[in-house]
């Protein structure tokens, strides 16, 4: 097999250089396009693993087209949005996507989501959807971990008696990183570049704090945190067994 083929879609040239030069550097082959019509004569030319798809593509509608492409094509599709709104992220989820990004973005979370999204895929080619496939659209991804259930379309954690937890979007985004990386020492750095922030200096408690709220969340005695533990030094790492599996949507229990 070759290296994966990346569709880049956004009406922005300077955008589509830096997308293109950074993923050819990375090993993945890169095409792109500036409309939904290219999107469709790419799709019908040529085997695409993903595509980067920009929400606003001036005359086009990024939404509409994942909802046009998901018809079709089963490929996988990362959106990028210029704006941070929860109830952007959550339609573009819902008519597909498979992760949602927000611009200014760090290069490396788009190549890590990239990767990351490409592993969970499980797919031969780009093929119309079957019935069968239509009829199971309500199984969703879900990461179960410590009797918690990570559900990243929904942006919803539901713990160990099924009652959701209340993350906020930037708690959760941490979450998703631990529950894709189980068992690794990460830095702070790799922390802070991966949900999108600064560099950090030896004062810094950001990521700190934002840990001490994911505990409290997850752990089971967040005095004595079992799960996401220091790495005195180096940084954290999530300790336990994490299983992906789609499965039918899980309703949370009324707290």
């Amino acid at each position: 097999m070759g290296d994966p083929t990346i569709l880049i879609v956004d009406d922005d040239p300077k955008i589509r250089t830096l997308l293109r030069n950074v993923l050819e550097g990375d090993g993945f082959a890169v095409c792109e396009t500036a409309s939904a019509a290219g999107v469709h004569e790419a799709l019908a030319q040529g085997h695409i693993d993903l595509i980067t798809l920009d929400i606003n593509l001036g005359k086009d509608n990024g939404v509409d087209l994942a909802r046009e492409i998901r018809r079709t094509s089963a490929v996988p599709i990362v959106m990028l949005s210029g704006k941070d709104d929860v109830i952007d992220r959550v339609v573009g989820l819902e008519v597909g996507a498979d992760d949602y990004i927000t611009k200014p973005f760090h290069i490396r979370e788009v190549t890590a989501r990239i990767r990351s999204v490409l592993r969970r895929s499980v797919r031969t080619g780009v093929a119309p959807v079957s019935s069968a496939e239509a009829s199971s659209a309500d199984r969703v991804l879900q990461f179960r971990f410590d009797g918690l259930t990570a559900i990243p379309e929904q942006l919803e954690l539901l713990d160990r008696n099924n009652v959701e937890c209340n993350l906020t979007v930037g708690d959760f985004k941490l979450l998703m990183i631990f529950l894709e990386r189980p068992k690794r020492v990460l830095s702070r750095d790799q922390l802070l570049d991966l949900t999108g922030g600064t560099s950090w200096t030896p004062m810094d408690r950001t990521i700190d704090n934002q840990i001490a709220r994911l505990r409290k969340q997850i752990e089971r005695d967040p005095a004595t945190p079992k799960l996401i533990k220091t790495v005195r030094g180096v940084g954290y790492t999530l300790t336990c067994t994490v299983t992906e599996v789609h499965a039918p949507e899980l309703g949370p229990s009324k707290a």
